[in-house]
């Protein structure tokens, strides 16, 4: 039925209401022609064509009265499906009353017009007297039960298609009020037995007192035919309500596989509209999510901001680790300013950035932050890093070949390297936290960098990273002691030749 539906809203959506009035009448036809039928099998008459003219008569009628063709409450959905400027908010609230009126309108006269219409088909069967009050209860009890049971899920059902495409991938549904949340569902469940229950063995109970002492093979055929028929009904009319539940299996296994593009469409004004409302919500939630994730892991190392995310608010606490810092610094950038556009300053230093960024990165280190014409990175923390100081000097020297490969000689850097014992944390306070390395080590580090101006060496290193490599690169030249500035004591350090280590860089 949902695939018959939806064809008939994307062909006739302007006038749904008239096309559903055919949709419905032939298996209402059938539902209702079973029962006069029967009426007239009980009779022995032969009435047989007048008793299906009247049935079909009154279905059309009935079936008009159920869902008032263009009338005041479908022209909204009607108009906004013409291409008419309705509010789509007023269009989709239009299908939800439309939907309570119709059910409420059916369910309170269905046991009037079909007790009358058994009795009816009775009397031009030739029942008479109390025969046609026994047709009057049995019409009575079986419309209603068919109304319960079908008239609510068929209506959504066909409505479906049109909230579907009004709502589209928005979220206006979402926060729509539920009228009465649990009625579908209870009603559903406790009546669609007992009233199918009642209605067939009342059938079947009515055959065997009439007729079951003349004809008993012809009353077991009667009893068993009504029940595959209310049978039958009973599972195309709850069909409505599995569609969204493939609808949110399905919408679980996209959101399992990372996928938060498509919204749940909300068209059923009961427990599973809510469902499916709240699913959105809690998937626009993990969309957020990502996107944070994604604009915050743009502005902050990854694998500082995966840790910051595991551990919500539970934010670094100063911790004493051994690392090795490196800062890196263009050479003569100063004049390069001066001499350029402010736009051209910048797109070298991101020239240059994006040529360094992925490779501290994949040598599992972490740009602590970057120095105007420069950057700071640390290597073993925050996340542990054995080897922290091979991996250091592999990086620098894959970043000063990469950058001689890009730029020709026509940008030039200078890189120092330290090891040491600094206290890793968060510093700050209130709203402004940063992920800090406090210690002797980093200031070490920088002097070095600065101190590369003065012995031309590309890449310089402290003692202390000497010692803390595992393999030593072949192209260290001893530069002896040198007094850096805040230092009481010489600092010995290390030149590294690019071109002589080139082949222990990582590519």
């Amino acid at each position: 039925m949902d695939r018959i539906f939806q064809w008939v809203w994307d062909r006739y959506g302007p006038r749904y209401s008239w096309a559903i009035c055919f949709l419905v009448f032939p298996p209402g036809l059938v539902v209702y022609l079973s029962y006069t039928m029967i009426i007239v099998a009980f009779q022995g008459s032969d009435r047989y064509v007048e008793a299906v003219v009247i049935t079909a008569v009154a279905v059309a009628i009935r079936v008009c009265l159920w869902v008032l063709p263009g009338s005041k409450g479908v022209r909204p959905f009607e108009r906004w499906s013409a291409g008419h400027p309705v509010d789509p908010m007023t269009a989709l609230v239009a299908t939800f009353t439309y939907t309570r009126r119709l059910t409420a309108r059916a369910i309170a006269t269905d046991v009037v017009w079909a007790a009358l219409l058994g009795v009816v088909v009775g009397a031009v069967a030739g029942a008479t007297g109390w025969r046609l009050v026994q047709y009057g209860i049995v019409g009575a009890a079986y419309g209603g039960a068919i109304a319960v049971i079908s008239v609510h899920s068929f209506v959504e059902g066909a409505l479906r298609p049109a909230r579907a495409a009004i709502a589209g991938g928005t979220g206006i549904g979402d926060s729509l009020p539920r009228s009465q949340p649990t009625f579908a569902m209870w009603s559903k469940m406790y009546t669609l037995a007992v009233a199918f229950a009642f209605g067939t063995a009342g059938a079947i109970l009515a055959a065997l007192v009439d007729r079951a002492p003349e004809d008993p093979v012809i009353s077991v055929v009667i009893g068993g035919a009504l029940m595959l028929v209310s049978g039958q009904l009973a599972v195309v009319t709850t069909s409505p309500y599995l569609q969204p539940i493939r609808d949110l299996a399905e919408g679980t296994d996209r959101v399992a596989a990372g996928d938060y593009s498509q919204r749940l469409p909300v068209v059923q004004d009961d427990d599973l509209g809510t469902l499916a409302a709240s699913f959105n919500r809690m998937q626009t939630g993990l969309a957020e999510r990502q996107r944070l994730q994604a604009a915050f892991g743009a502005y902050v190392d990854p694998a500082l901001a995966a840790r910051l995310l595991a551990q919500g608010d539970d934010v670094f606490s100063g911790e004493r680790r051994e690392v090795t810092v490196m800062f890196v610094d263009i050479r003569d950038f100063t004049p390069f300013a001066e001499a350029n556009t402010a736009e051209d300053t910048v797109a070298r230093l991101n020239a240059l950035f994006e040529i360094m960024v992925p490779v501290v990165v994949e040598a599992g280190g972490h740009i602590n932050r970057f120095l105007g014409d420069g950057a700071m990175v640390v290597f073993g923390a925050p996340n542990d890093l054995a080897d922290h100081a091979d991996a250091a000097v592999c990086a620098a020297l894959l970043i000063h070949r990469l950058v001689a490969e890009r730029f020709k000689g026509e940008l030039r850097i200078g890189i120092g390297i330290n090891t040491g014992v600094v206290i890793a944390g968060t510093i700050g306070s209130g709203p402004h936290l940063e992920f800090s390395l406090i210690g002797d080590t980093t200031n070490v580090a920088a002097r070095v960098e600065q101190l590369t101006k003065a012995t031309g060496d590309a890449i310089l290193l402290t003692e202390q990273t000497v010692d803390a490599l595992v393999s030593r690169p072949p192209g260290l030249v001893d530069r002896g002691a040198h007094a850096l500035k805040g230092k009481s004591a010489p600092t010995v350090v290390f030149g590294l030749d690019p071109a002589v280590s080139h082949g222990d860089a990582r590519s």
